[in-house]
């Protein structure tokens, strides 16, 4: 007579307890920190008065939804947030890659290590310190920019948090700096991890650097490519709050070119108080995020399903 589903299941248990053991601490983090949380949802859809408490607190369907999409600047913080997190990716991807291929041709252990731990370093530090190294680079008072490199180039001075049209390309060079270290090992280690033979075969063959990083190192590495690109996807109605909301110094006059749907929300918090609409934003951001990267997987499956998240 065969066993039954649960009792399989307990003798899979009790065979790997140890396994089983090492693997409960992970999944009591992810219950507690990750799934835990998202009986906050409730709140995007009550009107919430803390008198009578959340639970009994008045259902109001999606009225907490419309404060995104009924303001004048729905349409600029959607850009902003999508545009700006598209060239992140495009830009981030294309430069961590490319330096991951130099830095794997660097013979020598000292200097790669040197080189990636000072490609790292920006990634560990706060956005606030970010904020303030801008600052001292742009500041129109003591700015190294305007005293220093733009008199030695011929330019006037510039009112760096006066004028908008320069933040987008200050926001993807900052984002660029302080994020593409971290991208960087990862692909480094994917093409560490590469057979070396492959390499040695193809320069037999003749084959050049460029060939051998076009038909070896890219193809091999796309597994790594594709799933971190999956995970940036699933964050493209994300913004880096401190990147949008520090860095530009909450400066009025470039509010056009910096404000995004998560610095709209905590403007919009701060001032109205209402944490209904602080959770529709973050719940509408979650379900969107969540459709596109089953949209994308869907994509990469249909392409190469060995390339696909699941």
């Amino acid at each position: 007579m065969g066993l039954t589903v649960w009792q399989r299941v307990l003798r899979n248990v009790s065979r790997n307890k140890a396994m089983y053991l090492m693997v409960l601490p992970g999944i009591l983090y992810l219950l507690i920190n990750n799934y835990l949380p998202m009986l906050g949802l409730v709140i995007a859809f009550k009107d919430v008065d803390f008198a009578i408490g959340i639970l009994h607190s008045d259902w109001i369907g999606f009225k907490n939804f419309e404060y995104l999409f009924k303001t004048s600047d729905a349409w600029i913080i959607t850009r902003n947030t999508i545009g700006y997190n598209a060239v992140f990716i495009v830009v981030n991807f294309v430069f961590s890659i490319t330096i991951a291929i130099f830095l794997n041709e660097i013979t020598s252990k000292f200097f790669s290590r040197f080189y990636q731990s000072v490609l790292l370093l920006p990634y560990l530090i706060s956005m606030i310190i970010v904020s303030y190294l801008v600052f001292a680079l742009l500041s129109s008072d003591t700015g190294m920019m305007n005293h220093t490199i733009l008199p030695m180039l011929g330019i006037h001075e510039i009112s760096w948090y006066n004028e908008s049209v320069y933040w987008p390309f200050i926001l993807v060079f900052v984002n660029l700096w302080k994020n593409a270290g971290f991208l960087c090992v990862v692909f480094l280690a994917a093409i560490i991890s590469i057979d070396k033979e492959y390499y040695e075969a193809a320069t037999l063959d003749g084959a050049s650097k460029w060939r051998q990083i076009r038909t070896i190192t890219i193809p091999l590495i796309s597994p790594v490519i594709v799933m971190m690109l999956l995970l940036q996807i699933g964050r493209i109605f994300y913004a880096d709050f401190g990147l949008f909301f520090q860095v530009p110094m909450e400066s009025g006059p470039i509010m056009n070119a910096t404000n995004v749907i998560d610095t709209y929300v905590y403007r919009g918090l701060m001032q109205i108080g209402d944490i209904g609409m602080s959770a529709a934003a973050g719940c509408y951001q979650s379900i969107v995020g969540f459709l596109l990267v089953l949209l994308s997987n869907y994509v990469v499956r249909k392409i190469n399903k060995d390339h696909a998240l699941f």
